[in-house]
């Protein structure tokens, strides 16, 4: 069976309010992208199904064994009490919006009785992807909910909903992953990695699996351990710079350069938080730049070589001066 990690403040929260009789109809589930928000609101979904229809579990918390027939539905997609919208993939294309049809094609479940317990609940990864259109018809449901109907919205910006939808709905904050539940969840997802791999993971996540696991395979280590060494002290002859070109410039190195892009400025911001005074603000200014220039490299096309040796060239400049 799958198993959460962390969140077990709101998991409490969730099946107190459900196993109440007095569960509010809509729940806004807010936090940063990829710490496990829509894990919650699927396995909620999951168990809250499962108990209503039996048989019985006996596990606390979300777990739901994997022989539970309920289980098999939903991940079969044939479960008639259950809906998740997200934006949908195509021919390896995945649309930037949940759009209005999709909001509409829930008629068929607000419509109709639930079939197999007394519950039906709509899972929304996420709500931040609603189109404009479809936030307004959701609106619409949100205002006159059907009796035994549950909302989960996932939500990483819950500030940019419409306050209409934010109104009619309870808010559940999460937070981001300690160290040890990161360590967790990626030796879970990828078992028998190197430690120092694992460690560059958990740094680079800042307590999101799910941005952490970007990184997964691309040999991250190496990258921070690039970056250190070019703090450590001066890059005679460029060398390190130089060997940073050879590494991440070429085609096929691609997906590590676009690594290197979002590392090398989190690396001198990380540096900043332990300066103070002139070195601070020199610290700032690198970071600065370094972040424009990372933030617009694939957008612009600029040239691979020249943009990873002048961002190692800001994390250069934090070297000790002789």
């Amino acid at each position: 069976m799958t198993v959460l990690v962390g969140h077990d403040t709101q998991t409490r929260a969730l099946l107190q309010a459900a196993r109440s009789g007095r569960m509010h109809h809509a729940w806004i589930l807010a936090g940063t992208k990829g710490i496990g928000k829509a894990g919650v609101a699927r396995a909620l979904a999951l168990r809250l199904l499962a108990e209503a229809a039996g048989p019985p579990i006996q596990s606390d918390g979300l777990a739901v064994p994997d022989s539970h027939p309920i289980r098999r539905l939903i991940e079969a997609t044939a479960h008639p009490d259950y809906a998740e919208l997200a934006p949908i993939e195509k021919d390896g294309v995945t649309a930037r919006n949940i759009s209005v049809d999709q909001v509409r094609g829930l008629q068929r479940l607000l419509q109709s009785a639930p079939s197999l317990s007394t519950r039906r609940i709509v899972v929304i990864d996420s709500a931040d992807d609603l189109e404009r259109g479809a936030a307004n018809a959701l609106l619409k449901t949100l205002e006159e909910p059907p009796a035994d109907m549950l909302f989960l919205l996932v939500s990483h910006a819950p500030g940019r909903l419409l306050p209409t939808i934010r109104s009619r709905c309870r808010t559940l904050g999460f937070d981001a992953l300690d160290e040890a539940a990161m360590r967790r969840v990626l030796t879970d997802v990828q078992p028998g990695m190197p430690d120092a791999e694992l460690a560059a993971l958990v740094r680079a996540g800042e307590g999101s699996p799910g941005q952490a696991l970007r990184f997964a395979g691309l040999n991250l280590s190496e990258i921070e351990q690039a970056l250190s060494d070019l703090t450590a002290g001066p890059d005679e002859g460029n060398g390190k710079r130089l060997a940073l070109v050879k590494a991440l410039a070429t085609k096929s190195a691609k997906p590590r350069y676009e690594a290197f892009l979002e590392r090398a400025p989190a690396f001198i911001a990380q540096a900043a938080r332990h300066r103070q005074g002139a070195a601070l603000g020199q610290a700032l200014d690198h970071w600065e730049q370094a972040r424009h220039l990372a933030g617009g490299a694939v957008i612009l096309s600029l040239d691979p070589a020249a943009v990873v040796f002048e961002l190692a060239g800001h994390v250069a400049a934090l070297a000790p001066q002789r």
